[in-house]
């Protein structure tokens, strides 16, 4: 972790040109579109589609399940395909199921639709950022993970949530879909128009299908858990209780397959041979609590504490994107051109991070655009100065032979740590709008002075506008009701952007401690092959 060039992942890695690198990003933002469209749009494909809640779950569970499945199944996938040729199937598939869900309300459909853009936009991330190591040399680095992050990280949490909030305002949720096919076929395009391919990374390896049976089972039960756990009040349903023992057992069961299989196992574990790429690990599942956390809070907050609409919601985070795209770059060309080491930057966005979440802990629902956009500023630019460590320090000692495992493993850690986060946060803000509702409502009970001549101006008001004295009451009442509604919200959501501020506070020394653990443990075992060799 000395450099941002310390260690090639290939030593036949050439430099292609930039149309590949276009390609690749083009087909991360198609995932990037699709990945949120639920987002915004869930209200507007409810309604189209006829579909109770409990049926609408299946779209985001088919997705997010199939999605870490892919996650799982592409680093084989690619010791059998040319990595050039997966790449450009699942860019088309994410086109083609994109461009079909745009056509149709059938709940069935968009259900099997769904689980075809998990599978392909998985594919295709692990397969773009494997080719951009396996095909431009370490020093380039740094400037073509920020470019990958610009669709991967940066469209999904800012420019993502824009576009889908103007087209659900002025079109309608099956634009978003729409969108997603224009992108694929460039991407197909610019990807068709290098035919350079880089080498297979090993040599082909059998299928562990226990192993994969094992984990599938694992994480479609984890996904269902972590979606629709909140709903359920968690473990108050058996349905949550049968299936999160379920995601336990298997996992076990799952760890110690692989252990048993090695080297036919699913999963290359030897990633985690290396300290850099296991520290990353750790740095990244809490990252996505934040980002995932994060970008859910932020329109959640504008939507229904302060009356935006989605375009507005989308819009106030955009801003924030450019910020996240600029530290993105100078982070590149200070690990590149100023051989700055990655870990360097890593404390900064941890702290712009945590400080952003506090800023956003005192707002109300009086605040505005103008009041949210310097915290939301400060998060992107946090964003970019830690997501780009984390992925150079992950993946720049490892090989070519375990690199697609690395990234792999390190999207499924981010995406459930960010699952983890989204639910968590939506069943504290659920709990505490209760709590706070109740505790307000009790001291509104009490019948102070203040609360009186409220009420009582708030009757003289209506009855002044000609409604009858008794009407004009339960109408005052009513008012003071919702107002006290609404206060509980805001307070539930500072509550919510505080305990992500706190999870750094938390983590942070536990991560030192961490990095401190794997260095000594390093050294013991370097002296132990010291002495072994002597």
């Amino acid at each position: 972790m000395t450099a941002a060039v310390a260690t090639p992942v290939s030593g036949n890695a050439r430099a292609f040109g930039w149309l590949p690198v276009g390609g690749i990003v083009l087909a991360s933002l198609t995932e990037a579109i699709a990945s949120t469209v639920l987002s915004l749009g869930r209200g507007d494909i409810m309604g189209d589609s006829y579909a109770t809640p409990d049926e609408f779950a299946w779209l985001d569970v088919c997705y997010t399940t199939l999605k870490l499945i892919g996650f799982a199944f592409t680093p084989w996938l690619l010791t059998r395909v040319p990595p050039r040729t997966a790449l450009l199937a699942a860019t088309l598939a994410m086109g083609a199921a994109c461009g079909a869900a745009a056509v149709t309300s059938r709940l069935d459909v968009l259900i099997v639709l769904r689980a075809v853009q998990g599978l392909a936009g998985a594919i295709l991330l692990v397969s773009g950022q494997a080719i951009l190591f396996w095909s431009y040399p370490p020093s380039r680095q740094p400037l073509l993970q920020a470019i990958f992050a610009m669709g991967s990280v940066v469209a999904p949490a800012t420019i993502a949530p824009a576009l889908q909030g103007w087209l659900l305002d002025s079109q309608s949720w099956t634009w978003i879909f729409f969108a997603v096919l224009p992108v694929s076929l460039a991407a197909a395009g610019l990807l068709l128009m290098d035919d350079t391919l880089p080498p297979l990374p090993s040599e082909a390896r059998p299928f562990d299908w226990p192993g994969f049976a094992l984990l599938g089972t694992a994480l479609f039960s984890a996904a269902y858990v972590l979606s629709q756990g909140s709903r359920w009040d968690w473990f108050e349903a058996s349905r949550i209780v049968w299936l999160s023992l379920v995601a336990g057992v298997s996992l076990v069961l799952f760890v110690i397959r692989q252990r048993m299989a090695a080297p036919r196992a699913l999963f290359d574990l030897t990633v985690f041979k290396s300290d850099d790429f296991t520290f990353a690990f750790a740095v990244s599942f809490i990252a996505g609590i934040a980002l995932f956390g994060s970008a859910f809070l932020i329109p959640a907050f504008a939507v229904s504490v302060l009356g935006f609409t989605p375009t507005d919601a989308g819009l106030l985070l955009l801003p924030s994107g450019v910020l996240f795209i600029g530290s993105l770059l100078l982070a590149a060309f200070l690990m590149q051109a100023r051989q700055m080491p990655p870990i360097a930057t890593v404390p900064f966005g941890i702290v712009m991070i945590m400080a952003a979440m506090w800023m956003l802990s005192w707002s109300s629902g009086e605040s505005g655009t103008g009041d949210m956009m310097p915290a939301l500023l400060l998060r992107g630019l946090g964003l970019g100065f830690l997501f780009l460590s984390i992925t150079l320090i992950a993946f720049m000692r490892l090989t070519s032979a375990n690199l697609a495992f690395g990234i792999a493993i390190f999207n499924i850690g981010r995406q459930l740590g960010g699952q983890m986060g989204v639910a968590g946060l939506q069943t504290i803000i659920d709990h505490q709008m209760v709590i706070n509702q109740t505790v307000l409502s009790a001291t509104l009970a009490t019948g102070s002075p203040a609360i009186a001549e409220r009420l009582a101006a708030t009757t003289a008001l209506l009855v002044g506008r000609g409604i009858d004295a008794g009407s004009a009451a339960k109408v005052a009442a009513s008012m003071l009701g919702r107002a006290v509604y609404g206060q509980a919200t805001v307070i539930a959501f500072d509550t919510a952007f505080s305990i992500v501020a706190l999870l750094f506070v938390v983590a942070a020394p536990m991560l030192v401690g961490f990095k401190i653990a794997l260095a000594r443990m390093a050294k013991r075992r370097e002296a132990a092959n010291a002495r072994a060799a002597s």
